[in-house]
Protein backbone atom coordinates (compact mmCIF):
# COMPACT_ATOMS: atom_id res chain seq x y z
CA UNK A 1 0.00 0.00 0.00
CA UNK A 2 1.43 3.13 -0.78
CA UNK A 3 2.03 5.71 1.86
CA UNK A 4 -0.34 9.05 1.75
CA UNK A 5 2.33 10.77 3.63
CA UNK A 6 4.43 12.36 0.99
CA UNK A 7 1.79 13.54 -1.02
CA UNK A 8 0.37 16.89 -1.03
CA UNK A 9 -2.39 18.21 1.26
CA UNK A 10 -5.42 20.76 1.18
CA UNK A 11 -6.53 21.82 4.23
CA UNK A 12 -9.89 24.04 5.08
CA UNK A 13 -9.87 26.78 7.28
CA UNK A 14 -12.49 29.24 7.51
CA UNK A 15 -15.61 28.38 6.00
CA UNK A 16 -18.24 25.18 6.75
CA UNK A 17 -15.55 22.70 6.17
CA UNK A 18 -13.08 24.31 8.84
CA UNK A 19 -10.30 21.88 9.94
CA UNK A 20 -10.71 19.34 7.61
CA UNK A 21 -7.88 17.88 5.56
CA UNK A 22 -7.77 15.96 1.57
CA UNK A 23 -4.82 14.87 0.47
CA UNK A 24 -3.97 15.70 -3.73
CA UNK A 25 -2.71 12.06 -4.94
CA UNK A 26 -5.82 12.43 -7.33
CA UNK A 27 -8.03 14.75 -8.39
CA UNK A 28 -10.54 16.63 -6.02
CA UNK A 29 -13.15 18.74 -7.53
CA UNK A 30 -14.64 20.65 -5.11
CA UNK A 31 -18.16 21.95 -5.48
CA UNK A 32 -21.85 21.77 -4.80
CA UNK A 33 -23.22 18.63 -6.26
CA UNK A 34 -22.99 15.76 -4.37
CA UNK A 35 -21.10 13.38 -6.50
CA UNK A 36 -17.52 16.14 -6.34
CA UNK A 37 -14.95 15.06 -4.40
CA UNK A 38 -15.02 18.16 -1.73
CA UNK A 39 -18.71 19.29 -1.02
CA UNK A 40 -19.71 22.48 -0.01
CA UNK A 41 -23.48 22.60 0.56
CA UNK A 42 -23.82 26.29 -0.65
CA UNK A 43 -25.29 28.19 -2.72
CA UNK A 44 -22.47 30.52 -3.34
CA UNK A 45 -20.20 27.54 -4.63
CA UNK A 46 -20.84 26.48 -8.21
CA UNK A 47 -22.41 22.81 -8.98
CA UNK A 48 -18.70 22.16 -9.91
CA UNK A 49 -17.07 24.78 -8.77
CA UNK A 50 -12.67 24.25 -8.65
CA UNK A 51 -10.65 21.15 -9.73
CA UNK A 52 -6.88 20.58 -8.31
CA UNK A 53 -5.09 17.73 -10.61
CA UNK A 54 -1.56 16.13 -10.21
CA UNK A 55 0.35 16.66 -12.43
CA UNK A 56 4.75 16.16 -12.92
CA UNK A 57 4.74 20.06 -12.46
CA UNK A 58 2.91 19.92 -9.44
CA UNK A 59 -0.69 19.99 -8.64
CA UNK A 60 -2.37 22.06 -11.04
CA UNK A 61 -5.41 24.63 -9.44
CA UNK A 62 -7.90 25.67 -11.98
CA UNK A 63 -11.39 27.42 -11.79
CA UNK A 64 -14.16 25.31 -13.82
CA UNK A 65 -16.27 28.41 -14.75
CA UNK A 66 -17.65 29.22 -11.89
CA UNK A 67 -20.58 32.04 -11.27
CA UNK A 68 -18.92 33.44 -7.63
CA UNK A 69 -14.70 32.91 -8.49
CA UNK A 70 -11.63 31.23 -7.12
CA UNK A 71 -9.23 33.11 -5.86
CA UNK A 72 -5.65 32.07 -4.96
CA UNK A 73 -3.77 34.53 -2.44
CA UNK A 74 -6.27 36.86 -3.04
CA UNK A 75 -5.68 36.70 -7.13
CA UNK A 76 -8.33 35.41 -9.69
CA UNK A 77 -7.95 31.86 -10.74
CA UNK A 78 -8.35 33.20 -14.82
CA UNK A 79 -6.10 30.73 -15.86
CA UNK A 80 -4.79 26.75 -14.34
CA UNK A 81 -1.63 27.51 -12.25
CA UNK A 82 0.88 25.24 -10.11
CA UNK A 83 0.26 25.53 -6.68
CA UNK A 84 3.19 26.42 -3.84
CA UNK A 85 3.73 25.45 -0.24
CA UNK A 86 1.29 27.79 1.94
CA UNK A 87 -0.79 29.19 -0.95
CA UNK A 88 -4.38 30.37 0.50
CA UNK A 89 -7.33 29.56 -1.72
CA UNK A 90 -11.08 31.08 -1.22
CA UNK A 91 -13.80 29.14 -2.75
CA UNK A 92 -16.59 32.26 -3.89
CA UNK A 93 -16.89 34.26 -0.29
CA UNK A 94 -17.94 30.62 1.75
CA UNK A 95 -14.23 28.64 2.40
CA UNK A 96 -10.89 29.17 2.80
CA UNK A 97 -7.73 26.15 2.01
CA UNK A 98 -4.82 26.10 2.44
CA UNK A 99 -2.30 24.01 -0.10
CA UNK A 100 0.97 22.17 1.35
CA UNK A 101 3.21 20.48 -0.61
CA UNK A 102 3.20 17.90 1.80
CA UNK A 103 1.88 16.42 5.40
CA UNK A 104 5.75 17.28 6.37
CA UNK A 105 5.69 20.96 5.79
CA UNK A 106 2.15 21.82 7.63
CA UNK A 107 2.46 23.42 10.44
CA UNK A 108 1.86 21.05 13.68
CA UNK A 109 -1.19 23.03 14.38
CA UNK A 110 -2.99 21.72 11.65
CA UNK A 111 -2.00 17.81 11.73
CA UNK A 112 -4.72 17.51 14.24
CA UNK A 113 -8.78 18.78 13.88
CA UNK A 114 -9.29 20.36 16.78
CA UNK A 115 -12.20 20.09 19.26
CA UNK A 116 -13.89 16.62 17.46
CA UNK A 117 -14.27 13.19 19.45
CA UNK A 118 -11.62 11.39 17.08
CA UNK A 119 -8.57 12.86 15.51
CA UNK A 120 -5.65 11.30 12.99
CA UNK A 121 -2.60 12.21 12.01
CA UNK A 122 -1.24 11.16 8.62
CA UNK A 123 2.32 11.84 9.32
CA UNK A 124 2.57 9.78 12.50
CA UNK A 125 -0.01 7.45 11.69
CA UNK A 126 -1.34 8.16 15.46
CA UNK A 127 -5.29 8.40 16.24
CA UNK A 128 -7.28 9.90 19.20
CA UNK A 129 -10.45 9.55 20.44
CA UNK A 130 -11.57 11.98 23.18
CA UNK A 131 -8.13 13.19 22.99
CA UNK A 132 -6.80 9.64 24.54
CA UNK A 133 -4.02 8.32 22.14
CA UNK A 134 -4.94 5.02 20.70
CA UNK A 135 -2.25 2.47 21.98
CA UNK A 136 -1.00 -0.03 20.45
CA UNK A 137 -2.09 2.05 17.13
CA UNK A 138 -4.04 0.95 14.44
CA UNK A 139 -3.00 -1.76 11.84
CA UNK A 140 -2.14 -0.27 8.37
CA UNK A 141 -5.28 -1.44 6.88
CA UNK A 142 -7.54 -0.25 9.89
CA UNK A 143 -5.27 3.72 9.38
CA UNK A 144 -5.92 3.61 5.78
CA UNK A 145 -9.55 2.67 6.31
CA UNK A 146 -9.85 5.49 8.92
CA UNK A 147 -8.50 7.52 6.46
CA UNK A 148 -10.72 7.96 3.79
CA UNK A 149 -13.68 8.43 6.30
CA UNK A 150 -11.87 11.13 7.99
CA UNK A 151 -11.23 13.01 4.64
CA UNK A 152 -14.96 12.54 3.82
CA UNK A 153 -16.22 12.99 6.91
CA UNK A 154 -19.94 13.20 6.89
CA UNK A 155 -19.86 11.74 3.65
CA UNK A 156 -20.84 8.34 2.35
CA UNK A 157 -17.93 6.38 0.84
CA UNK A 158 -19.01 3.58 -1.00
CA UNK A 159 -17.70 -0.20 -0.27
CA UNK A 160 -15.55 -0.10 -3.06
CA UNK A 161 -13.50 3.07 -2.43
CA UNK A 162 -12.77 1.89 0.98
CA UNK A 163 -11.47 -1.45 -0.04
CA UNK A 164 -9.59 0.64 -2.99
CA UNK A 165 -8.21 2.82 -0.56
CA UNK A 166 -7.43 0.29 2.07
CA UNK A 167 -5.85 -2.46 0.04
CA UNK A 168 -4.71 -0.42 -2.92
CA UNK A 169 -6.08 -0.99 -6.42
CA UNK A 170 -3.91 -3.72 -7.51
CA UNK A 171 -4.23 -5.74 -4.39
CA UNK A 172 -8.26 -5.25 -4.14
CA UNK A 173 -9.06 -7.54 -6.89
CA UNK A 174 -10.98 -10.29 -5.18
CA UNK A 175 -11.01 -8.64 -1.64
CA UNK A 176 -14.33 -9.97 -0.47
CA UNK A 177 -17.23 -8.65 0.81
CA UNK A 178 -16.53 -10.35 4.27
CA UNK A 179 -12.86 -8.93 3.98
CA UNK A 180 -14.21 -5.33 4.72
CA UNK A 181 -16.96 -6.09 6.95
CA UNK A 182 -13.98 -7.86 9.70
CA UNK A 183 -11.75 -4.98 8.81
CA UNK A 184 -14.90 -2.38 9.70
CA UNK A 185 -15.76 -4.65 12.31
CA UNK A 186 -11.79 -4.60 14.22
CA UNK A 187 -11.76 -1.09 13.42
CA UNK A 188 -15.50 0.10 15.23
CA UNK A 189 -13.95 -2.76 18.26
CA UNK A 190 -10.59 -0.57 18.45
CA UNK A 191 -12.75 3.15 18.57
CA UNK A 192 -14.96 1.22 21.36
CA UNK A 193 -11.96 0.52 23.53
CA UNK A 194 -11.56 4.18 24.15
CA UNK A 195 -15.35 5.66 23.14
CA UNK A 196 -18.12 2.83 23.81
CA UNK A 197 -20.63 5.37 23.81
CA UNK A 198 -20.76 6.90 20.43
CA UNK A 199 -21.24 5.32 16.64
CA UNK A 200 -18.33 6.49 14.99
CA UNK A 201 -18.58 4.12 11.70
CA UNK A 202 -21.97 4.46 10.45
CA UNK A 203 -23.51 1.92 7.86
CA UNK A 204 -25.74 3.44 4.95
CA UNK A 205 -27.32 0.45 3.88
CA UNK A 206 -27.38 -0.10 0.01
CA UNK A 207 -24.61 3.09 0.05
CA UNK A 208 -21.86 2.38 1.89
CA UNK A 209 -20.39 3.69 5.21
CA UNK A 210 -19.55 7.25 6.87
CA UNK A 211 -18.02 8.27 9.57
CA UNK A 212 -19.70 10.72 12.40
CA UNK A 213 -16.98 12.41 13.87
CA UNK A 214 -18.98 15.25 15.93
CA UNK A 215 -17.69 18.23 17.43
CA UNK A 216 -16.52 16.83 21.32
CA UNK A 217 -18.78 19.40 23.07
CA UNK A 218 -21.75 18.68 21.57
CA UNK A 219 -23.72 15.85 23.47
CA UNK A 220 -23.79 12.70 21.32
Amino acid sequence: MESTQEFPLLVAKAGPLNGRRWSLSTPKVIGREAHCDIVIDDRQVSRCHARFTPTPEGIILEDMGSKNGTLCNGNPVIKPIVLQDGDAIQVSLIQQFVFFTSDATMPLSETQEQGTRLRLDVRSRRVWVLNQQIVPPLSALQFYLLQILFERTGQVVSRQDLVSSAWGEEQSVGVSDQALDALIRRLRDRLAEIDPNHTYIVTVRGHGIRLDNPDISKNS
